[in-house]
């Protein structure tokens, strides 16, 4: 008789996971999943939280752990998940994030341009899929809805599903931010199918809410932190500047990774070889870029370049209030005349935005609550909830980054 093949991983957050299919281990090996080791989880957060060094690997990990002990749940309650299904959806939450670029959400639709990383996701899970003889068929279904058990989809993309459970609680762990804690292990026991939909249980009420609200809190407090703000929007400018003075014949800007054909000749096709080319990318080329770019000619990108490696960012201020234009250009013009910049360049070393968060965003998705006596309710319309109004109203803040 042969023996299933096992193996257990030690994690820091949840204590040991267990592998124990062979679809499961060809996916862990595979080079395009063994790239996610290399690109950070919650990209430069790490400037200001310095433990924050964890990667796309170890949260697709947690997360799939998650996932096994959701169907383990389920299964338990009288839910029917095939063995084929359970398989399906570890896949596909184990694949969620599969086409991150470097440093993540960080770079995401500047380096591939307008692309989004659940479109790259699906794309490299069907390379994938073409590789290993279709069986990912089923986790392709399940990850793009396309399967008649929407609750399999549901904990891969949801309010609740495995994917935000699991980064909340691995980023609130890394960064050392305990408002980020929740109670993921109360939060599966109290999950349930009612009509095919994934739902929560009364009891289980003030565990989400406690989940929505530490959401809120890790996002303006590391997500949307002034200083995280700065730095990723720091590497975006670099990009930008890289982009409009590109030329194949400058040697100087040229990196030999596969950076060069995004920035350069790169269609807009995500085509094989484009495919081949950004599964190849991670965190160590874009550093590597920057350490070269440092010492390009144009004076933009080398100051950009070097604050950037020494942690010299752009000095961020937040506010509820838009900017007056008058102000901002007052701040450009001190600016690039502190610098020796031209004029026309100077948003680069100052700009505006808005960054925005809701806690509970009622129009994709909605987290219905099951009563003992069958009723359900969303959880925005429970009586005597700590949150009601507010749950579901975007907190819209304005920033200016600028350097000094």
């Amino acid at each position: 008789m042969n023996q299933i093949k096992r193996k257990i991983i030690n994690d820091p957050v949840y204590g040991f996971i267990t592998i124990d299919h062979p679809l499961i281990f060809n996916i862990l090996a595979h080079p395009y999943y063994q790239r996610l080791r290399r690109i950070h989880q919650m990209a430069m957060a790490q400037l200001v939280y310095p433990g924050a060094v964890h990667t796309r690997l170890h949260h697709s990990l947690g997360a799939y752990h998650l996932m096994c002990n959701a169907v383990t749940e389920l299964r338990a309650k009288g839910v029917e998940i095939t063995e084929a299904e359970s398989v399906a959806v570890k896949a596909a939450i184990l694949l969620h994030d599969i086409g991150h670029g470097p440093y993540s959400h960080a770079l995401e639709q500047v380096l591939v341009l307008g692309t989004h990383h659940e479109a790259l996701s699906i794309r490299i899970m069907e390379e994938m899929n073409q590789g290993m003889d279709g069986a990912l068929d089923l986790a392709i279904q399940i990850f793009t809805n396309k399967y008649p058990k929407p609750f399999l989809h549901q904990l891969i993309s949801g309010q609740l599903d495995m994917d935000r459970m699991d980064y909340l609680s691995r980023d609130s762990f890394y960064s050392g931010v305990s408002e980020g804690v929740i109670g993921y292990d109360r939060i599966l026991k109290m999950l349930v199918v009612h009509h095919g939909q994934l739902m929560v249980e009364e009891k289980g009420i003030y565990s989400v809410e406690k989940f929505l609200v530490a959401r809120r809190q890790m996002y303006w407090q590391v997500y949307l932190h002034k200083t995280v703000l700065s730095a990723e929007k720091m590497l975006v400018k670099i990009i930008e500047r890289v982009r409009e003075i590109y030329q194949a014949t400058d040697q100087a800007l040229q990196t030999q990774t596969a950076l060069d054909f995004f920035l350069g000749s790169f269609s807009g096709v995500m085509d094989h070889h484009a495919l081949e080319q950004f599964c190849s990318l991670d965190d160590h080329d874009v550093m590597h870029a920057i350490k070269h770019w440092s010492k390009h000619p144009d004076r933009v990108l080398s100051l950009l370049c070097k604050r950037f490696l020494n942690r010299q960012l752009y000095k961020s201020r937040i506010q509820s209030e838009d900017f007056e234009p008058l102000f901002l250009k007052e701040k450009q013009d001190a600016a690039a005349n502190k610098f020796g910049i031209n004029p026309a360049d100077a948003h680069y070393l100052c700009f505006t935005g808005e960054a925005s968060n809701t806690m509970y965003q009622t129009l994709d998705e909605r987290i219905n609550i099951l009563f003992k006596d069958g009723m359900v309710k969303d959880i925005s319309k429970i009586d005597n909830a700590l949150i009601q109004q507010n749950l579901s109203a975007p907190v819209k803040k304005f920033y200016i980054c600028m350097l000094s």
